[in-house]
């Protein structure tokens, strides 16, 4: 499969939870698809079809879908096209804005509203200037999903308005890979974020490469991903810092590198048992508050 299904499928996963758990809370929400070629265009397809079948639409919550591209000729009749095949009620509006994205959010009514945005540079376009990111942090609570060539790094996006950012990079073999940047104000949608990256088992010959990780090594996807990587990193990081406890080591995980919070435990359990690190207290339960050191 290729890495343009994989990013399909990744957002499909995380757009179909986001859009449930957005309306639920409000009234209204936004989503907004920015493509950069036909291969993110076939995309919006397919996220049109998945927000058609919410049902709090036909309970009514309204959710407005807005697509930004260069070809509006093109991509609004085929999701307006979707969309009437897919048989949704009046509660979803789909719109192709031909307009930067601060203004097409504006259009939107996205400030103070749920809102996630999709960008998708592809492998040769130019990733968003962080000024764009930070617009889509206007919407309470917002989100960004992020997918940059290959090559270029997620650290531009820190000072964008999202509290949290994680990164990944699909790669299909040593060379460089595009990267994918998920950005939130929730640490329990970052950790449904990654649990849909490594959900993505099924699509064979694409893995994953952690940017922090300087050795480069590629990971396959699978619900119990291989722990070197995340073992180098925890070592570098108490290197630096000298100790820190499990809870510490989880949030470091889970924000700082391409694995889940509960890999983190695991992994300790590992290094521990390698004599790796210490542990203070030395028995008990690997509980949040245990300290754990660099030798």
């Amino acid at each position: 499969m290729s890495v343009t299904t994989v990013k399909r499928e990744l957002l499909i996963r995380h757009l179909e939870a986001w859009a449930a758990g957005a309306l639920h809370r409000g009234r209204r929400a936004v989503y907004l698809h920015g493509y950069a070629d036909a291969e993110a265009g076939a995309t919006a397809e397919a996220a049109v079809r998945v927000l058609a079948d919410l049902p709090d639409l036909a309970r009514g919550r309204e959710l407005s879908m807005v697509a930004v591209g260069d070809d509006m000729t093109t991509i609004t009749p085929r999701l307006g096209e979707v969309q009437r095949q897919a048989g949704a009620g009046a509660g979803l509006t789909v719109l192709g804005i031909a307009a930067p994205v601060p203004v097409a959010l504006r259009a939107a009514g996205a400030k103070g509203v749920p809102s996630l945005g999709f960008l998708d540079a592809g492998a040769a376009g130019e990733p968003p200037a962080p000024e764009v990111v930070a617009a889509l942090a206007a919407g309470r609570p917002a989100e960004a999903l992020l997918v940059l060539p290959p090559g270029h790094s997620a650290a531009a996006y820190r000072d964008a308005g999202f509290p949290l950012l994680t990164a990944a990079e699909l790669a299909t073999g040593e060379e460089p890979g595009e990267v994918v940047v998920f950005l939130t104000g929730s640490g329990k949608s970052l950790e449904h974020f990654k649990e849909a990256l490594w959900a993505v088992d099924e699509f064979a010959g694409v893995r994953l490469r952690d940017p922090g990780d300087p050795e480069r090594h590629l990971i396959d996807i699978s619900l119990q991903p291989h722990p070197g990587p995340l073992r180098r990193e925890i070592l570098a990081y108490l290197a630096e810092v000298g100790a820190a406890t499990v809870s510490d080591l989880r949030t470091f995980t889970l924000t700082e590198t391409v694995y889940r919070a509960a890999d983190a435990n695991r992994v300790l359990h590992l290094m521990l048992d390698a004599h790796q690190v210490t542990r203070d207290p030395a028995a008990g339960r690997l509980g949040g508050d245990v300290l754990i050191s660099s030798l």
